[in-house]
């Protein structure tokens, strides 16, 4: 990425982070230990792609970024959400995240359990105040919530989540990872985009954003799918090799590490033509080749 576009992201992220530990701030309370479970998750690390994406849609569609953080944060919410319960030992078991103990590891499996249900929940709580407050319409917050919900339910990440369990030591068709990596990464990565459509006002720009979420969900897990087998604990923050040991079929098991990476190059350029619908792009494209670059 260019400095000014790296020091844009850096600005980003840092208002998101401060935002993020805005809403566990207040820990004198015998509730105390979930806000801790809670801020140790969502201050564990993480690009914070999902919130900057939709802070950037809504950016590029005439809204002020200013004003909606809160929002934004909504996805990181359930995005921690998703990481704590998928780490739980009924799940996939894993004992690290983001180079550090899994939430389980560090409070407790039960404490972990209810830190990702309260996350979940305080995202639509965020957005249901914002319109209370007459910071959004109460039309605004109806579309925001129903393409979160729809996002992280059975047609969405839960479901993708149920797919990939199913799978697990089966031989599944690539049709069939499709599915399962649309529903389980795409679809929270495509309701940050169409979100900040919403934000922004623009809403006849809502399917391009879709467009543009669905070729970089896709090129975003198939990365991933590469790193699992090309990177480093000390780069991931989490066990290399985990897919093998579980038994899962990735793009990289099914076709090989160089059509895996040319797949993710012609999904990474298909994202890159839906967003030339959108005005002053020019930092968003940078983001997009960076993340079919990444090491992380």
């Amino acid at each position: 990425m260019t400095e000014q576009n790296k020091l844009i992201l850096k600005t980003y992220c840092e208002k998101i982070e401060e935002q993020l530990l805005d809403f566990t701030k207040d820990k004198n309370r015998l509730q105390r230990v979930i806000l801790e479970a809670m801020e140790y998750s969502l201050m564990a690390g993480g690009k914070r792609l999902r919130p900057v994406l939709m802070l950037e849609f809504c950016r590029m569609c005439g809204g002020d970024v200013s004003k909606y953080l809160d929002i934004a944060c909504t996805i990181e919410m359930i995005h921690t959400f998703s990481l704590v319960h998928d780490d739980l030992p009924c799940m996939d078991n894993d004992d690290y995240r983001r180079g550090i103990p899994s939430c389980h590891k560090a409070f407790s499996e039960d404490i972990a359990l209810l830190a990702g249900d309260a996350l979940n929940t305080l995202a639509f709580e965020v957005i249901a105040n914002a319109a209370m407050q007459q910071r959004i319409s109460a039309d605004k917050a109806v579309m925001l919530i129903s393409v979160l919900s729809h996002a992280v339910g059975t047609d969405g990440m839960i479901g993708g989540q149920v797919i990939d369990l199913e799978s697990e030591g089966k031989d599944i068709s690539i049709d069939t990872l499709d599915v399962l990596q649309g529903h389980k990464t795409g679809a929270l990565i495509e309701a940050a985009c169409v979100m900040g459509v919403i934000l922004g006002g623009d809403f006849e720009k809502i399917p391009f954003a879709a467009d543009y979420a669905s070729a970089l969900g896709r090129a975003f897990q198939i990365v991933d799918d590469i790193l699992d087998v090309t990177g480093s604990f000390e780069e991931l923050g989490k066990p290399i090799g985990s897919d093998n040991e579980q038994n899962k079929c990735t793009y990289v098991s099914l076709l090989g590490l160089e059509e895996s990476k040319a797949i993710a190059e012609r999904l990474t350029d298909e994202a890159l033509e839906h967003l030339e619908n959108f005005e002053d792009n020019g930092f968003l494209v940078d983001l997009t080749k960076n993340l079919l670059e990444r090491r992380s």
